[in-house]
């Protein structure tokens, strides 16, 4: 097996796994949720709604197919962890608090870097113009 094989699988496990226990934790709201919801100043409310897009985009990085959703799963993935950072850091939080989830977005980032063509997005065949096609300059443009 390939070492980028491996080295994708290990990081989108650990990816998922702290994921799905994270959103598991959330949506059950636990004592530790909810105290850790007060002090970074979010009503519980939005613990459980975190722990369900948690939940699914889990689902969605170890899912066979579906490389738009997996996408989408790994910019939520992305928008979580640098958003706990920040509010860790804007709470008055230290290192700890605030490195965790920038470890966890490292391992979200590997995972995306190291996937297979067969989980990526398939590039778009008119995304570019042909070098023969006619380019508008700025004053034609205007009216």
């Amino acid at each position: 097996m390939k070492i980028r094989t491996v080295g994708y699988w290990a990081a989108t496990g650990l990816a998922a796994f702290a994921f799905a226990v994270g959103g598991v934790f959330d949506l059950v709201g636990g004592a530790d949720v909810v105290a850790g919801m007060a002090h970074l100043g979010y009503p519980l409310y939005f613990a459980r709604l975190l722990g369900a897009w948690k939940v699914l985009g889990a689902l969605a990085i170890v899912a066979p197919g579906f490389p738009r959703l997996k996408e989408w799963a790994y910019a939520g993935m992305v928008f979580d962890l640098t958003g706990a950072a920040v509010s860790h850091a804007a709470s008055g939080d230290g290192p700890p608090q605030v490195l965790t989830p920038l470890v966890v977005l490292a391992i979200v980032i590997a995972s995306y870097v190291l996937r297979p063509d067969s989980r990526r997005v398939p590039a778009s065949k008119g995304a570019s113009l042909p070098a023969s096609a006619p380019r508008q300059s700025a004053d034609m443009l205007a009216v």
